[in-house]
């Protein structure tokens, strides 16, 4: 897989992060959305795989958020017990997570960064998570590039993104940000070409010394049409953002056509100590 031209690229609004960045937080915002129903599903799943399963110490353990934003994701990483850094292109959204990491009484480093350029050392950190990121840039190949990089060996590389399907033009794009009776994200957020289909992540991740291991999907917590019927409040005005919040959660899921969650794990270089066998996984 290639970056992506700068035509399609051109077509995708990453701007709307730096331009909102003040709101990350409000209940009552769009973007108050990916913390109450996309976290739960996306940090359940890294529980359950990283501590859990792969035994990992979080205690003794240097984590990375690549494309933090305002910080939704961070902080959950960094209430695991992880020493957390997050990293964003996007200055005010960056400013907007640092202050409210402190309020919230939470020792978390932020710097300004791009994905495709990580500010910082090689072999840097025993994990990397990216959400909700990887479908925004230009240049997939060299972001996957720099996450290994800064990884250990054995480091862990968790993710999540949207898969490019019919299923997902129809969900994330058309009903998500361009029908109007039932949109409920600025248009031009997502560009449906740039989203990954999970062979196309296995092949970079498999280029870059990364051991795929598993994918899981994520779906709406309710039936499509009651969805379809919560969405249409929100966009005529009887429900806040919060309040579509609180009825829809994203939960896990066997099916990937529209979101998948994953990770995988850095190969010790050829010739090194293999490290402690890890379990295998399955593409769900």
């Amino acid at each position: 897989m290639r970056k992506v031209s700068q035509a399609i690229y051109d077509r995708i609004d990453n701007a709307v992060y730096n331009v909102q960045s003040d709101q990350w937080w409000q209940p009552e915002s769009a973007w108050y959305q990916m913390l109450v129903s996309f976290n739960p599903a996306r940090v359940g799943y890294a529980k359950k795989k990283l501590l859990a399963e792969l035994k990992i110490d979080p205690k003794a353990t240097v984590a990375l958020e690549v494309g933090c934003g305002g910080g939704f994701l961070t902080e959950e990483i960094a209430r695991m017990g992880f020493a957390t850094t997050g990293v964003d292109p996007s200055e005010r959204s960056v400013r907007v997570a640092a202050d409210h990491a402190r309020q919230s009484g939470l020792d978390i480093r932020y710097r300004t960064g791009a994905g495709e350029s990580l500010p910082f050392e090689d072999r840097s950190f025993d994990a990397v998570f990216c959400c909700d990121v990887l479908e925004h840039v230009r240049d997939l190949p060299k972001v996957i590039s720099e996450i290994s990089r800064v990884l250990k060996p054995e480091g862990v590389f968790y993710y999540d993104t949207l898969n490019r399907t019919w299923a997902s033009l129809l969900g994330a794009i058309k009903i998500g940000q361009v029908w109007k009776p039932w949109a409920f994200f600025p248009p031009n957020l997502h560009v449906w070409r740039m989203f990954i289909k999970p062979g196309e992540m296995k092949s970079l991740l498999r280029q870059n010394s990364l051991e795929w291991r598993e994918h899981r999907g994520m779906m709406p917590n309710v039936p499509i049409p009651r969805l379809l019927g919560y969405l249409r409040k929100r966009a005529k005005g009887e429900w806040t953002y919060g309040e579509l919040a609180g009825r829809v959660r994203m939960i896990e899921s066997r099916i990937t056509a529209v979101m998948y969650m994953g990770y995988a794990v850095k190969k010790y270089p050829s010739g090194a100590d293999a490290g402690p066998k890890q379990l295998e996984g399955s593409d769900g």
